[in-house]
């Protein structure tokens, strides 16, 4: 039976430590002094161990069962917890204090709470499995592009070559953060630009998996950037045009009381209506108060007369901590598209039209701008209360029905 506060505080000493277990593996060591210590105990290479887990109440219960579940996931990785707290107190040591690892630790605490959890977890997990073993323990000075670049072509060898990409990625957020904290002098990893092969058969990256967008719009949701980048990642998804056309959206195209967006396509030089949500409209009309005076609805952050930088929507995504390789800027689009027809089951030439892709009719003639129109506007307020639904946790219904 899993412990309590309560029954930890109303338990009494005896003159022989008693044990009081918690859940797997984890339990409670009252000794006659009436200290009480946190234990783990785990197998590892067929050996009984005890793993110490604190003090308590310096280490509450759910702070113990964090820590266990912590050496747990260590254990999946046959990582051996102990040697692995071994390995990180030297490595916080004096000498040790400008060590890769301790570093990486270190940054990945700072920005970890920005980002998803299971981002998160699969970024430690990466530097903990392919990088740690090799370099972890280095001066983070002290370490070579080829040194380096051998690290992560173990990874290449065993045919992860996006995994490879990924690893090298982080590693120059890593130097980058390390020459910021005054560690460091310079981000070798821009050395090894083109030494690993390309990923074959990148196409703009999105996320599609309606589980996974709920967590993507909770995490823009909680965005703590600029209110107008923030603004701007909130639209994205409810009119999913290009990231071009969004952020050079102006004002007078705009009809907020009609709820419409009228603008002539960059790509293909036609018009184009963007019928506006309720959820966007409601967006717009906050921005509006800010932006409004001026000639775009998402300016620059130095001057009013520029719209907003082409990587700011980027930026933002990789400071929440998702991945090139995860999202981009198109992936709107093709979130849209698939989920539009996969799971909201909208005719395709609805969806096309809505992309602003060249649709004709059976007769071979181009559609006009406002074909469809009633059509689209009712898509697109269900498509926005769709994903307000993801958003608030609602029951989710994989793609092809595979959880």
């Amino acid at each position: 039976m899993a412990l309590t506060d309560t029954a930890i505080r109303n338990a009494k000493p005896a003159q022989k430590p008693i044990k009081l277990t918690d859940e797997r593996g984890l339990y409670l060591l009252l000794k006659p002094n009436g200290s009480r210590w946190w234990r783990f105990d785990y197998r590892y290479g067929g050996k009984r161990k005890t793993l110490s887990m604190g003090v308590y109440p310096d280490v509450s219960l759910k702070d113990a069962r964090n820590r266990r579940d912590e050496a747990r996931k260590l254990l999946a990785f046959d990582a051996d917890p102990g040697e692995n707290r071994k390995a990180v107190k030297a490595a916080k040591s004096e000498q040790g204090a400008n060590s890769f690892e301790v570093i990486t630790r270190e940054w990945y605490t700072k920005y970890s709470a920005t980002w998803n959890a299971s981002h998160g977890e699969r970024i430690i997990r990466r530097f903990e499995r392919d990088l740690f073993p090799w370099i972890g323990s280095k001066p983070i000075a002290e370490i070579a592009a080829p040194e380096l670049l051998a690290t992560v072509r173990r990874i290449e060898s065993r045919g992860a070559v996006e995994t490879a990409h990924r690893a090298l990625g982080n590693c120059g957020q890593v130097f980058r953060y390390a020459i910021a904290t005054g560690r460091a002098t310079r981000d070798i990893s821009a050395d090894l630009r083109g030494a690993l092969p390309p990923v074959k058969g990148e196409h703009f990256a999105a996320i599609t998996e309606p589980k996974q967008v709920a967590s993507l719009l909770r995490a823009m949701d909680d965005y703590t950037g600029s209110h107008v980048v923030r603004c701007a990642l909130r639209l994205a998804p409810l009119v999913f045009v290009r990231p071009g056309e969004l952020r050079t959206a102006e004002w007078k195209d705009i009809d907020i009381d009609g709820a419409e967006w009228r603008y002539t396509v960059t790509k293909t030089n036609t018009p184009h209506i963007v019928p506006l949500a309720r959820q966007a409209v409601e967006i717009l009309t906050e921005l509006q108060a800010l932006t409004g005076s001026g000639r775009f609805v998402f300016p620059g952050a130095r001057t009013n007369g520029r719209p907003m930088s082409d990587n700011a929507i980027l930026a933002a995504m990789r400071r929440m901590g998702i991945d090139k390789e995860e999202m981009s800027g198109h992936g709107f689009r093709a979130m849209a598209r698939t989920i539009l027809d996969e799971v909201l089951g909208f005719r395709p030439d609805f969806i096309e039209h809505q992309l602003a892709h060249a649709v004709k009719d059976p007769n071979g003639r181009a559609y006009n701008r406002t074909a469809h129109l009633l059509e689209r506007r009712k898509m697109m307020q269900q498509w926005a209360d769709y994903l307000d639904k993801l958003k608030a946790g609602a029951k989710i219904i994989p793609l092809h029905g595979v959880a």
